[in-house]
């Protein structure tokens, strides 16, 4: 049938996920960074996403799509409701068990026992001065080490860094670490796949946004598409960005 639909420019589209937020029925996903419109039939053609758009990139248009389907989008609905109460719940008893665990500590690598920071400012905490400040807000930091449930996610911007990029761009604390839970890696050293354990960070906890960050070494590739898999694969609408250091200390793309 003929009918009024939305129509997203990829072109204009930034990724922010605001909305496939607006959206109520759950027609748009971000896929690959972009906002794509995945269940046509979920579309009621009523644009509650377009106002949330800051950049223009939705428009209406006219043309052969399925119908409405309001039965489908209700029993979607549900099902999401259930899926979240569910996964609220194993998130509590995740953080529990995780703080019982961390209380004992016994065995393992005592460097390992969570951690999280206020002063100086690392968790956003003002801290005036002359002087250079850590703005990491929490321990452990590297992504084999960290735990996939903690309370220092809850409501964190998170930050996937690569090991190199703290050494070569100056102002690493400030600029990018300051106000986020930072964990570091490098897939080329550690021999691992991060994907799997990202994307338990990600789905488990409330993470309001993530930021990739890397080296320009081809490398650093294995980081970025694992940070990129495990959104996608996290199935949550979090804005992200990627930001590439150059060798020599600048920054070639945000």
């Amino acid at each position: 049938m003929i009918r009024k639909i939305i129509h997203i420019d990829e072109e204009k589209c930034n990724g922010c996920g605001l909305c496939a937020k607006a959206c109520h029925e759950g027609a748009i996903d971000i896929i690959d960074g972009k906002a794509k419109l995945v269940r046509e039939n979920f579309c009621d053609g009523f644009g509650d996403c377009l106002p949330n758009c800051p950049t223009g990139a939705i428009s209406f248009e006219e043309r052969e799509a399925p119908a409405y389907d309001e039965a489908a989008v209700k029993k979607a609905q549900e099902e999401k409701k259930t899926e979240e109460k569910k996964t609220e719940a194993m998130k509590m008893e995740g953080m529990k068990m995780e703080e019982m665990k961390h209380e004992h500590h016994e065995g393992g690598c005592p460097g390992s026992k969570v951690m999280q920071f206020t002063q100086n400012g690392a968790a956003g905490v003002p801290f005036r001065t002359a002087e250079p400040v850590s703005r990491l807000g929490q321990w452990p930091c590297q992504i084999k080490l960290v735990p996939t449930q903690a309370p220092f996610y809850e409501n964190a911007k998170l930050l996937i860094a690569a090991d190199c990029t703290a050494y070569a761009y100056a102002n690493m604390h400030e600029d990018f670490m300051r106000g986020k839970v930072t964990i570091i890696g490098c897939p080329k050293l550690d021999g691992v796949d991060y994907t799997e354990k990202l994307t338990e960070i990600i789905k488990n906890n409330n993470i309001r946004s993530v930021t990739i960050v890397r080296m320009e070494v081809p490398c650093c590739g294995g980081l970025q598409r694992a940070a990129e898999n495990a959104l996608r694969n996290s199935g949550k609408f979090i804005p992200w960005q990627v930001v590439t250091i150059s060798r020599d200390g600048r920054i070639l793309d945000e």
